[in-house]
C-alpha cells in the first residue's frame, strides 16, 4: 500500500518534468525560418555576381562594345581614339575589375548610341515594363487559377477538356504571333482599342504636367486626376497586358489543375468528404492550400519568363520599356546598354524567386529544413 501511494505522489512529479521531446516547437521553428531567410537572402550576391560575370564576358566574346556599336561610322583614327578613351584597349580583366567597382558605386556605364546614363534608361523606362509586367500577372493569375480550379473541379468532362484545350493553346502559341491576332481583331476589325503605345498624345502631354511623375503611368493618371486620362493608359494596357499575360495563364492552368486533383483525391480529403463536407468547401478550404506551394514556386519561374517575353510583346505594341529599348539596342549593337538591362532583369529575378521561396516557407514549414 505505501508503495502505491507513494507510485501515486511521484507521477504528477514526473509529468511536470519538461524533457527536450515536451518542450515547445515554437522558438526552434521560428529560428529555423529566419535561418533560412538569411542564407537565401545571402544566395543572391553570388547568383548575382555569377550572372554579372558571364553577361560582361559574353558581350565582349566578339570584340570592344565601340567597334561593334560604331564600326563603319567612324574613320579607324576617331575609332581608335574612341576605345583608348572608354579603356576597352586595356587588359580584359582590368576592364572586369573596374566594372565591378563602377557597379559597387551604380555606375553601369554611358550608352554608346545615344550618350547618356545607363542608369537613366534603366530609370525611364523600367517602370513601363514593371506595369505591364504587372498587370500580365494579374490577368495570369485570374484567368489561371480561376479555370485551372473549375477544370479541377470538373475533372474529365467537357468543360475540363476546353479549358486544358484553351491552356495549351495560350502556352503554345507565340508571344508576338497573340499579340498581332489581337490587334488585327480589337484594333484592326473591331475598332475597340488602339494597337500600340502606352497613351494617346493628349494624355502624354497631360503627363508633360506633373512635378513628380513616377513613370508608372495608371499612378500618374490618378495623380493627375482626370478620368480620362486613365480611362485611356488602361485602354492602351489592355492588349500588351492580355497577350503576356495569357502566355503564363496557360502554365497556371494546367499548374492548378494538377495539383488540385492530386490534393483532392489524398487521404485527408478522402476522410473530410466521408464526414459530409461538401465538394465546394473541399476545394476550397482542404485541397487548394496544399496544392498552392507548388504552384508559388513555380510562379517565381513564370515572372523570368514574363520579364523575357516583354521583349516581344513591348516590340510587337511599341510598348517603350525596357523590352523595347533592348530590342532597340540590340539592332544598334550597344553593348553597354543591354549589359545594363541584362543585369538589371537578372537582379529582378533573384528578388523575385527570393520572395517566392520565403512565401513557400511560409506556407510548408518543411522547406526550411
Amino acid at each position: 500500500m505505501a508503495s502505491k501511494a507513494q507510485a501515486q505522489t511521484e507521477q504528477p512529479q514526473n509529468k511536470a518534468v519538461d524533457t527536450p521531446e515536451n518542450k515547445p516547437k515554437k522558438n526552434r521553428i521560428s529560428g529555423g525560418f529566419f535561418r533560412f531567410v538569411i542564407v537565401r537572402f545571402l544566395l543572391i550576391i553570388p547568383t548575382i555576381f555569377i550572372l554579372v560575370t558571364i553577361v560582361f564576358f559574353v558581350m565582349r566574346a566578339t570584340g570592344d562594345p565601340i567597334t561593334a556599336a560604331l564600326g563603319g561610322r567612324l574613320t579607324p583614327q576617331e575609332l581608335q581614339a574612341r576605345i583608348h578613351a572608354a579603356g576597352y584597349d586595356r587588359p580584359l580583366l582590368s576592364q572586369y575589375i573596374d566594372y565591378l567597382g563602377g557597379l559597387l558605386h551604380g555606375d553601369l556605364g554611358t550608352t554608346l548610341t545615344d550618350n547618356q546614363p545607363v542608369i537613366t534608361v534603366l530609370t525611364r523606362y523600367g517602370a513601363a515594363t514593371f506595369e505591364l509586367a504587372l498587370l500580365a500577372l494579374i490577368i495570369a493569375l485570374i484567368v489561371g487559377i480561376g479555370l485551372g480550379r473549375i477544370a479541377a473541379r470538373r475533372r474529365d468532362q467537357a468543360v475540363d477538356a476546353g479549358i486544358r484545350t484553351f491552356a495549351i493553346l495560350c502556352y503554345a502559341t507565340p508571344v508576338f504571333f497573340l499579340g498581332l491576332l489581337l490587334k488585327l481583331i480589337f484594333s484592326v476589325w473591331l475598332g475597340w482599342l488602339p494597337s500600340s503605345g502606352r497613351s494617346s498624345l493628349a494624355s502624354e502631354m497631360q503627363f508633360s504636367r506633373l512635378v513628380s511623375p513616377t513613370g508608372f503611368y495608371i499612378i500618374d493618371a490618378l495623380q493627375l486626376g482626370d478620368p480620362a486620362v486613365l480611362l485611356d493608359v488602361l485602354e492602351h494596357a489592355i492588349l500588351p497586358a492580355l497577350a503576356l499575360g495569357l502566355l503564363t495563364a496557360g502554365v497556371f492552368i494546367r499548374l492548378v489543375r494538377t495539383n488540385v486533383i492530386s490534393t483532392y483525391t489524398s487521404g485527408y480529403v478522402e476522410a473530410a468528404r466521408s464526414r459530409g463536407v461538401s465538394e465546394k468547401r473541399l476545394l476550397s478550404k482542404h485541397a487548394w492550400k496544399p496544392a498552392l506551394i507548388p504552384i508559388i514556386t513555380v510562379m517565381g519561374m513564370q515572372i523570368a519568363l514574363m520579364l523575357a517575353g516583354a521583349v516581344l510583346t513591348e516590340t510587337t505594341f511599341e510598348w517603350k520599356g525596357l523590352g523595347f529599348m533592348l530590342s532597340t539596342y540590340l539592332k544598334a549593337r550597344d553593348f553597354v546598354a543591354v549589359q545594363g538591362i541584362v543585369i538589371l532583369i537578372a537582379i529582378i529575378v533573384s528578388v523575385v524567386n527570393f520572395i517566392v521561396d520565403v512565401v513557400s516557407a511560409l506556407i510548408d514549414p518543411r522547406v526550411r529544413y
